[in-house]
């Protein structure tokens, strides 16, 4: 199945299957644990990571799908770039999100 943007275009489905994969990580990862930590029940803690996760989702849809030029192509030195930046974010991301859980 190829996913089309709103000019029915067909676009790559790699790129959001990937962030969307990463966001279900993130929040099921980290979610749960900062809402028991704060108090929060488990069900409500992984309602609002699972909440979480659907607006990164179609956040990710929207913009890597839906909202996508893949005529305007980046050229290959500038997306290994923009990939390595988002690696060393996340990696920042997730040990950000790590040292107060064990503190």
């Amino acid at each position: 199945m190829a996913l089309r943007n709103r000019h029915g275009v067909p676009v790559d489905p790699v790129p959001v299957l990937v962030v969307v994969g990463l966001a279900f990580m993130l929040f099921f990862s980290f979610g749960p644990l900062y809402g028991m930590a704060l108090g929060v029940s488990l069900p409500a803690a992984l309602a609002a990571s699972t909440a979480g996760f659907l607006a990164a989702s179609a956040l990710a849809f929207y913009w890597q799908v839906w909202d996508a030029h893949p005529s305007a192509s980046t050229p290959a030195g500038l997306r290994a770039e923009q990939l390595f930046y988002l690696m060393v974010a996340l990696a920042v991301a997730v040990i950000g999100l790590s040292i107060p859980l064990l503190v």
